[in-house]
């Protein structure tokens, strides 16, 4: 017969809050429509002094009419790369309440041609969020000079 637990190793099981706090009205909340008002709102708030620096990844979290939550700074790298954990992405995306998230990188060198990399990564977090009804609508490869949209160029 199994022991039951005494009350001292109950006390050494760690409590989760899930806590999501928005200070701006939903009417004030940025709406995004397009990958280029995304880009646009994205070079807004990326640090100027990285972007042609190191690799980040950001996701933006929006709402089920495209207004935008936030924005989670899920990575920063070295010049080559950056880890994007999907497991990561999906905490952020369930925390603020998203239906929508935008995946987007930059690429310090300037390239705005996806890797592999960048393609697999895409369709694994894109596959991923299908099964918590959480739609990945674009990833957005950002440069200081311009950007690439996978959902335009029909990738996603």
């Amino acid at each position: 017969m199994e022991q039951l637990m005494n009350l001292s190793e109950l006390n050494m099981v760690s409590e989760v809050e899930l806590v999501y706090k928005n200070k701006v009205k939903p009417s004030e909340r940025p709406l995004v429509k397009s990958a280029k008002e995304c880009y646009e709102l994205l070079k807004l708030t990326w640090d100027e002094n990285k972007i042609e620096f190191v690799e980040q990844f950001k996701v933006v979290l929006m709402n089920r009419a495209q207004r935008v939550l936030g924005i989670y700074e899920l990575s920063t790298g070295g010049v080559a790369g950056t880890v994007a954990d999907p497991k990561l992405v999906f905490t952020a995306a369930l925390k603020s309440n998203a239906c929508n998230i935008i995946l987007s990188h930059n690429h310090p060198s300037g390239n705005l041609k996806p890797s592999r990399a960048d393609e697999e990564l895409t369709k694994k977090i894109a596959t991923g969020g299908m099964y918590l009804d959480i739609k990945v609508i674009d990833h957005i490869i950002v440069t200081s000079e311009g950007y690439y949209s996978f959902a335009d160029e029909g990738l996603l």
